[in-house]
């Protein structure tokens, strides 16, 4: 039974609104052929499956509503209102606020789709804003994404998708999930340009079996044809950049107003134990900088380490940005043969520690639950508080077997240790 008023803001379903669009069918021979019977392969047939979308007013999940509607499942739509709209409704990129709601409402309209809007802006504060800010505060380069994934959308969101009597929460990742023996697993897209398992790692079994992603064999300029071939408002529309509550990137910005201790002053030293300057805080820096430094300099310096103890940023060559060996905290393993099997078997696995990175060779220990990750190649700029995602293989369908945040990593250890030792002086 779908909730009664009050439980959230409802948009009506098309046929009431007067909306005059109406969906079509899709026919092109660059899109796929998707198995008409139940594609989300769920043991109920379409007309007897409920399925809820996560629609953020984007093309990306609009065009998931759309595929599910067509097939004959029962779509629900709900989007999130996560964060205050002002500024950041109005410019172009975000999400999950004012301009996207009106889009997603306005999509379930096209469709003739219930659509509901529930607002999550105090656990999406709890749970992604203010530990971002933390994070920052502590040296860290934090990924909200990640944290908004783990709590918002696939607790919270999908234990009400479970509520309203859903068989299945569906989103516009571009991810693939597969039935892999008892359970499912997730691989790398066919877009791997668009590829959002860095995000995703954290997602739990318990959560993965229920969770749908349509997209993961498209690429999107296929998502976008969907779009316009479906009459969706939104089939041009530009994707979302950045961090979602933080207006024209200046995260900063957030974090002084939640902590204004994070406007702190501190020291701009060298590796060499040269004093160049004062800084305004050390959230406004992050490993691997280069640019925004405010120092003068004969040769190029990039911010090799941040000790928030003695609130000093420690500048040093590139050199001193190479890291081979990380430890990580908060891991959640998704593979099916134990970590420590594999390390025992000394099977090499591939590894992000960046989103924009493609998944270079790696090998993993754990011992008295402490998981480190030896590189074989080495990386540059790798800062605490990012993700590190491991994987069977490199390309399109490779395995997602989890990861974790870095916590600790072996950049030479003059850097790490530079800041206590100059503070000392």
């Amino acid at each position: 039974m779908l909730p009664p008023q009050g439980f959230c803001i409802r948009s009506p379903p098309a046929g009431r609104s007067g909306h005059s669009r109406t969906p079509h069918p899709v026919h092109s021979n660059t899109l796929p052929e998707w198995p008409m019977s139940n594609s989300l392969d769920l043991p109920k047939p379409p007309a007897d499956t409920r399925v809820v979308v996560a629609m953020s007013g984007g093309v990306d999940s609009s065009v998931v509503a759309a595929i599910l509607k067509e097939q004959g499942y029962d779509v629900v739509g709900i989007t999130l209102q996560l964060y205050d709209a002002g500024e950041g409704a109005r410019r172009a990129g975000s999400c999950c606020a004012g301009q996207d709601i009106h889009d997603a409402r306005r999509v379930a309209e096209t469709l003739g789709i219930h659509h509901y809007v529930l607002d999550y802006e105090d656990r999406f504060r709890k749970a992604v804003i203010n530990p971002f800010a933390a994070s920052y505060l502590a040296g860290e380069t934090p990924i909200p994404c990640v944290a908004c994934n783990q709590t918002v959308k696939f607790r919270d969101l999908l234990a009400t998708a479970q509520d309203l009597g859903a068989d299945a929460l569906a989103t516009g990742h571009y991810i693939e999930s597969r039935q892999n023996g008892a359970h499912r697993s997730l691989y790398r897209p066919a877009d791997l340009d668009r590829d959002q398992s860095y995000f995703l790692y954290g997602t739990t079994q318990e959560q993965l079996d229920f969770l749908r992603f349509p997209l993961g064999g498209l690429t999107k300029p296929q998502t976008r044809e969907l779009a316009e071939r479906h009459g969706l408002v939104v089939a041009a529309k530009p994707d979302s950049q950045d961090i979602c509550f933080v207006a024209k990137g200046r995260y900063s910005d957030v974090i002084r107003k939640l902590r204004p201790e994070a406007s702190e002053p501190g020291d701009i030293v060298h590796l060499d134990g040269r004093h160049l300057g004062r800084h305004a805080g050390i959230v406004h820096y992050t490993i691997g900088q280069r640019r925004g430094l405010g120092i003068a300099a004969a040769d190029p310096l990039y911010v090799v380490a941040l000790d928030p103890a003695t609130a000093q940023v420690v500048v040093g060559p590139r050199e001193a940005l190479a890291t081979r060996r990380l430890t990580l905290r908060d891991v959640n393993w998704l593979g099916r043969t134990d970590p420590a099997d594999m390390a025992a078997a000394d099977e090499e696995i591939f590894v992000r520690v960046r989103s924009t990175r493609p998944p270079a060779p790696a090998r993993i220990q754990v011992e008295n639950g402490v998981w480190t990750v030896e590189l074989a190649s080495g990386e540059d700029g790798v800062a605490p508080g990012q993700a590190c995602v491991f994987y069977r293989g490199e390309g399109v369908g490779a395995e997602v077997l989890g990861g974790g945040v870095i916590s600790v990593t072996d950049r030479p250890q003059r850097a790490q240790r530079a800041a206590p030792v100059l503070a000392a002086e």
